[in-house]
């Protein structure tokens, strides 16, 4: 692959400042650093910037309640923050916050020149109020019964029993989250952006490949409802950046925190005199930016964005890259479980370079989940890492040092070296397509094919014989030339590891010295460089982890039956009932739709003939997995006209929608076209 002089500034999601980093943060940071790591590897300029995210009320009414001023609470968390970052290897060319004047002057000049750009209404909206703390309540500040199950204690825009979505003034019984009190409507003057305005710009841009196509689809859905104007302003008290001219009203977060990103790069820059800002942000710009984030903000990368930057004249993103939510053992993270895990939790029981691998093992260029299978972790790390690469270098770095004076052997029989080699393009392209899981796999092989070699030539019994002396030297310094090679292909992965190597080898590993002759090169004596994972450390971990939960502080938790989820509907007679011809039915096809975001196309076959019907199962079902299903139909219902074409009846399924979707399907032995009774 090509390998010219590339210009890149990378960055990934900053964390918010009002709480520790946890693993399943650290996934983005270790993808993010592994792929600007490999980049500087390769020679390339490359800038990692990041910044804490230090606005919004939960900060403001955190620090209230920590008795100091939000300043100081968010010095401290950075603070922490960094130390964590700093111990995980994530190397960050600059780290910085939001709230700094950098991002404020950046802040009101983006927001001035949408503003004198016509890009800026005012409208009168009307919102929740505490009497009490005297200030306006978001969604989330906002807790009630549900309008629609009844549950009580739900926030103000979804509920977490039955997942419907509302307007806070649908709640019922409605408090403020923040003093208890009833809040009442009050009206306010607010800003809004015109995101409508970058209909066709976002459009083009979404389809320009600069998203994963699923992120890219998803968001598409934006424009099937129409897009809306952004409320970018909210009314004092409000830790934040006041907007120009606009005394109590401040930038909502989400104006000024990606507009972070351009805060702290600015910030280095004004540091250093060998980068220039306008070479990487103004409009004209060569340099590739590129945004690593979690797919729960893609909306405001994606669209908000996008269009801001557009707006104010500056240049939009290379590429934004999306990443899934990190499960432990197959589930959400549970405090109660122990699997809530923080990065300093796991620091102070292990090697951080163990998890670094483990997450590049099993990440991909999509926007796949990835799941910390804690047992699968241990094993894969005592396989891959200790078992495999470490033990390549530790059975044979000892006769090195002491039958050969230190030094290696010039290898006479390059194939294996010419093999290992040959893989660099291959193991390239997957850095650079953020297949990392790939490349781990292929990396591996090359250190299994290392492992059967050393084990076939058994230099521990070479070194016996006087006359294989020469032999056992060739086996020992091939090994760990090609223990060199693999090193030099995992150094994004490992760079604390990388750096040990280096001392043990005494030479720089380096992407351009892969093929680098080592005859008569002095090593030192080896070091053991990995540990094997024991149980007992993750089981330490765990135990840091579980919260002991007190009775007195829990509401016991009953689980509602299903049918107080959803009661049972008015009666209806006999006769209504009988009006409904439900019939077996074989899936004998099944298929995307184009532009469709949940239906699926099936061709349900009754026996004697072939029914159309859209179903609104793609969340739940793949369609090759359906094919060859029974299912029951309702077969007498009217054909529906849809968009995609006629629906000819309709499916049964059962649960609450999204993934949670479960067709019927019959015992064995029923046919297509029985009537179900």
């Amino acid at each position: 692959m090509t390998n010219s002089k590339r210009k890149i500034l990378v960055t990934s999601a900053l964390p918010y400042a009002n709480g520790p980093i946890h693993l399943g943060h650290m996934l983005e940071y270790i993808q993010t650093d592994i792929w600007s790591r490999y980049q500087k590897l390769r020679g390339h300029e490359c800038h990692y910037i990041c910044a804490d995210d230090a606005h919004g009320t939960p900060i403001m009414l955190k620090a209230q309640q920590l008795g100091i001023t939000p300043e100081e609470m968010i010095a401290q968390v950075q603070q922490e923050h960094q130390q964590d970052f700093a111990d995980f290897h994530i190397q960050f060319d600059n780290f910085h916050s939001t709230h700094c004047p950098e991002n404020r002057e950046l802040a009101s000049d983006i927001y001035l020149k949408l503003r004198d750009s016509g890009y800026i209404k005012t409208k009168t909206i009307s919102q929740l109020f505490d009497p009490e703390k005297e200030m306006f309540l978001p969604d989330r500040f906002v807790k009630g019964t549900c309008p629609k199950c009844k549950s009580e204690d739900q926030y103000g825009d979804n509920c977490d029993n039955c997942g419907a979505t509302y307007s806070t003034t649908d709640l019922l019984n409605p408090y403020s989250a923040v003093s208890g009190a009833t809040p009442v409507m009050k009206d306010s003057e607010h800003f809004f952006f015109d995101l409508p305005a970058f209909e066709t710009m976002l459009g083009e841009w979404l389809s320009s490949g600069s998203m994963q196509p699923e992120i890219a689809n998803k968001l598409k859905e934006w424009f099937e409802q129409g897009l809306q104007q952004w409320d970018i302003s909210r009314d004092a008290p409000y830790f934040g950046f006041e907007i120009p001219d606009q005394p109590g009203k401040f930038f909502y977060v989400w104006l000024d925190a990606p507009i972070g990103y351009m805060g702290s790069f600015k910030n280095l820059c004004d540091r250093r005199d060998d980068i220039n800002f306008d070479d990487f942000w103004s409009l004209n710009s060569k340099a590739e930016l590129y945004h690593f984030i979690g797919k729960d903000i893609v909306n405001f990368h994606g669209l908000f964005w996008p269009a801001v930057l557009d707006g104010a004249g500056i240049r939009k993103p290379t590429g934004i890259f999306a990443h899934g939510y990190v499960t432990v053992n197959g589930a959400k993270m549970s405090k109660s479980k122990g699997t809530f895990i923080k990065a300093r939790t796991y620091l102070d029981n292990l090697n951080p370079e163990y998890l670094r691998y483990y997450y590049a093992a099993k990440l991909n260029n999509r926007v796949d989940d990835l799941d910390l299978n804690l047992e699968d972790f241990a094993q894969r790390v005592n396989s891959d890492l200790v078992g495999k690469l470490v033990n390549l270098a530790s059975r044979t770095a000892g006769f090195i040092s002491k039958r050969f004076d230190g030094k290696l052997a010039t290898i006479e029989d390059k194939t294996l070296t010419e093999a290992f080699l040959a893989k660099q393009d291959t193991i390239a392209q997957l850095y650079e397509t953020r297949e990392f899981g790939k490349a781990m796999r292929e990396i591996m092989a090359l250190a299994d094919l290392a492992n059967a070699y050393v084990a076939e030539q058994a230099p521990w019994q070479l070194v016996k014989d006087e006359a294989k002396q020469a032999q056992a030297h060739q086996v020992c310094s091939n090994a760990l030339n090609l223990f060199r090679i693999l090193v030099t292909y995992l150094k994004p992965v490992l760079p604390q590891l990388a750096q040990s190597v280096e001392t043990f080898l005494q030479l720089e590993l380096t992407w351009d010295n892969l093929s680098q002759a080592l005859g008569g090169h002095e090593i030192a004596k080896f070091k053991a460089l990995m540990q094997r994972i024991e149980m007992k450390s993750i089981e330490a971990i765990i135990s840091d982890s579980t919260e002991n939960l007190q009775p007195a502080q829990v509401k016991p938790v009953v689980e509602k039956s299903e049918l107080e989820k959803e009661p049972i509907a008015e009666q209806i007679n006999f006769d209504d009932f009988a009006k409904i011809d439900l019939r077996i039915a074989l899936i004998a096809k099944a298929e995307h739709i184009e532009k469709a975001n949940k239906l699926l196309r099936l061709e349900l076959d009754l026996g004697s003939e072939t029914r159309q019907v859209f179903a609104g199962i793609k969340s739940a079902y793949a369609p090759e997995d359906l094919i060859g299903k029974h299912t029951v139909m309702v077969a007498n219902l009217a054909p529906r006209k849809m968009k995609f074409g006629e629906s000819e009846g309709m499916v049964l399924a059962a649960g609450p929608g999204g993934k949670d979707i479960w067709i019927l399907e019959p015992h064995a032995g029923a046919k297509p076209g029985m009537r179900v009774m």
